[in-house]
C-alpha cells in the first residue's frame, strides 16, 4: 500500500510518499513547492486570497500526483504560517472544501512530539533534536525517560523579516538551561541540510560550524547561490535560520552538529503506518 503526508509550511509545502506492507515503511518520493505563505502572515497579519489560491492550486497537483501513483492514503497538515494567520479558520476551511480533503493544523508543540517518531529519538540520550522551521522551532530531547518538547516563534522567514521577538529569545534561553548534558544536535529542515551539504559534511564540530556561518552570513544572496548552488528561496533565508542554531550551540555548549533527512512529513507518514496496520479496538460487542 502507498501512503504520502502532506506539509504545509511557512517556507514550502512538501510532501513524501512511501511504499509500506504491514512490517515495513519506505520512502519513494517527494515533492517540495517554495510557497512562502510566512511572508503575508508575519508582515500582514494574514494569508491573502491570492495565496490562498496558489496553495489549492498547488495542493490539486499534489492530488492529481497521488491518483496516478495510486496512493491509498494521505494526510495533509498545516504547521505556523496556518496557525498564526487571523483568517485561519477562514483559510483552512476555504483550501478543503476547494480540495476536497481535510486539513489539520497542528499546534506547535504536537509539532515538537512529532519529531519523537525520527527512529533514533528515542534511543539516544544527551542529543538535541532541532527542527529549525520557516516560522517555528521546535525541540525534542529524550533523556530516559523524560520526554522534553518545547516550541518557539523563531524561525527563519520570520527573522529574515524582522519579526522575531526579545522575549522569545528570552524564554528559549531560559528553557535550555534545564540541560546541562547535551552534547549533539540533530538537526531538521532544509537550512541546516543544505548548509552541511554546502560543505560535503554529513556532521560538523560546533567551532567549525560557528565559522563557516560566519563566512556565509558575509556572502551576498547571489553569491551564495554561485558558490554553494542553494536556490533562490534557500539563498535569501538560510543565515537565518542557522542563526537559531548557533544560539542553541552556544547557550547548550554543543560539541557536534549534524542534520538528518527526517521531517514532520516522514513522521506523519509513520503515524499513518501505525494506523493502518494496528489492531482496531471496538467498545462495542457485535451481536
Amino acid at each position: 500500500m502507498k501512503i504520502a503526508s502532506v506539509d504545509i509550511g511557512t517556507n514550502a509545502v512538501k510532501s513524501k510518499i512511501f511504499e509500506t506492507t504491514p512490517t515495513s515503511i519506505k520512502f519513494i518520493d517527494g515533492i517540495r513547492s517554495p510557497i512562502r505563505l510566512g511572508a503575508e502572515v508575519f508582515e500582514g497579519g494574514k494569508i491573502s486570497d491570492k495565496k490562498l489560491r496558489e496553495l489549492v492550486s498547488t495542493l490539486k497537483r499534489y492530488q492529481k500526483k497521488f491518483t496516478k501513483d495510486k496512493i491509498d492514503q494521505y494526510e495533509i497538515i498545516a504547521t505556523s504560517a496556518l496557525r498564526n494567520t487571523i483568517n485561519s479558520e477562514e483559510a483552512r476551511t476555504y483550501i478543503e472544501n476547494k480540495i476536497e480533503h481535510p486539513i489539520r493544523i497542528i499546534s506547535g508543540l504536537e509539532e515538537a512530539q512529532l519529531i519523537g517518531f525520527h527512529p533514533k529519538a528515542q534511543k539516544e540520550n544527551n542529543k538535541a533534536y532541532v527542527d529549525v522551521g520557516g516560522g517555528s522551532t521546535e525541540i525534542y530531547i529524550y533523556n530516559n525517560p523524560k520526554h522534553s518538547i518545547q516550541s518557539f516563534q523563531l524561525g527563519g522567514v520570520r527573522l529574515m523579516l524582522k519579526k522575531d521577538k526579545r522575549k522569545e529569545w528570552d524564554r528559549l534561553d531560559k528553557w535550555l538551561k534545564q540541560f546541562n548534558d547535551i552534547t549533539e544536535i540533530i538537526g531538521l529542515g532544509g537550512n541546516i541540510r543544505a548548509f552541511l551539504n554546502a560543505h560535503k559534511l554529513k556532521k560538523m564540530k560546533s567551532d567549525d560550524f560557528l565559522k563557516k556561518y560566519k563566512n556565509l552570513r558575509n556572502l551576498e544572496i547571489e553569491e551564495k547561490i554561485n558558490k554553494y548552488g542553494f536556490a533562490n528561496d534557500r539563498a535569501d533565508v538560510i543565515d537565518f535560520g542557522l542563526k537559531i542554531y548557533e544560539r542553541i550551540i552556544k547557550k547548550l555548549e554543543i560539541k557536534t552538529i549534524q542534520s538528518t533527512k527526517w521531517g514532520v512529513s516522514d513522521s506523519i507518514a509513520v503515524k499513518i503506518f501505525h494506523e493502518i496496520y494496528s489492531k482496531k479496538i471496538s467498545i462495542y460487542n457485535e451481536k
